[in-house]
């Protein structure tokens, strides 16, 4: 039976998801207390798997925690930390528990996190682990065995339509539609027209596209970003704006900037629906997509 992500993701409507990241730790009060708030406003949570190459408590466990508050869990999976051996175990384990949706992931490089003496596997590319997905759910392993019990997923993967040259990406894009994608989130996108560009380009594919939303809380994290986080550039106006914002007033304008850059994107029907990325401050995606009128 297809997932209620897929169901929304083939309804046709605008859909939402937000990330939802695992704590650095064993107490998961506050993951809890955020998937308790999203879970009736989102169609599905994305939960983070060492994001930035940070340890933290897994993203298994944390789609387990989504689903058993009753949530529509999008397990994250990396490469960078898993062999073939792990990965198809932790797929195999994820579909026993009734998690079905799956973001196939490279991952960062170890040397942006806090344990860069650990040793980086990447064993896979994202686009082989979307396709040893779909071999899985023929009853088949990697190697050719068959499986006593088969798997289903609704799979995904990432692009950056802002990276600068665009070329690579988007030949990696189109691997991961071959290789089985469907549906694709995208890295943050602030430049709408330019996003509008890659649009263009990505509706020949069958595959449905949702907006990476990063919510800006200061004019220097917009720079930080800039300088630092490859295939992301805020543009001066949204920093000037950010900037501009009255002392103490930052947070409230990166809600604002950050739900009508959403409400562009579904007025002009621009793709199928947003990712939003709040990165810790979870508890403001309600007066995001209010602030957007999905509320």
């Amino acid at each position: 039976m297809p997932s209620a992500f897929k169901k929304a993701l083939d309804s046709g409507k605008f859909v939402v998801t937000s990330e939802v990241a695992p704590s650095k730790g064993t107490n998961l009060e506050k993951m809890a207390h955020h998937v308790e708030l999203l879970k009736d406003k989102v169609d599905a949570m994305n939960v983070t798997d060492h994001q930035s190459s940070v340890m933290r408590f897994p993203s298994l466990g944390g789609a387990l925690l989504v689903k058993e508050k009753g949530g529509e869990p999008i397990l994250q999976m990396t490469c960078r930390d898993r062999n073939r051996l792990a990965l198809q175990a932790d797929l195999m384990f994820a579909a026993s528990r009734g998690i079905n949706n799956v973001l196939c992931l490279t991952g960062d490089s170890v040397m942006l996190g806090d344990h860069k003496q650990a040793k980086a596997v990447f064993d896979l590319d994202s686009s082989q682990l979307v396709a040893a997905v779909r071999t899985m759910e023929r009853g088949k392993d990697m190697a050719g065995n068959d499986l006593d019990g088969g798997v289903r997923f609704c799979a995904g993967a990432i692009v950056t339509p802002e990276a600068n040259p665009i070329e690579p990406q988007l030949i990696k894009f189109e691997k991961k539609i071959e290789a089985g994608a469907e549906f694709i989130q995208t890295q943050a996108v602030y430049d709408i027209d330019n996003f509008k560009k890659f649009m263009d380009y990505a509706r020949q594919f069958d595959v449905k596209i949702l907006a990476g939303v990063i919510l800006l809380t200061s004019a220097g994290m917009a720079r930080f970003m800039n300088k630092n986080v490859a295939g992301v550039m805020v543009p001066q106006n949204l920093i000037d704006e950010m900037a501009a914002a009255p002392k103490g007033g930052a947070l409230k304008k990166g809600i604002e900037i950050t739900g009508r850059m959403i409400a562009q994107i579904k007025d002009e029907k621009i793709c199928d629906g947003v990712h939003i990325m709040a990165i810790g401050k979870e508890e403001v995606v309600p007066d995001i997509m209010s602030a957007a009128g999905l509320l």
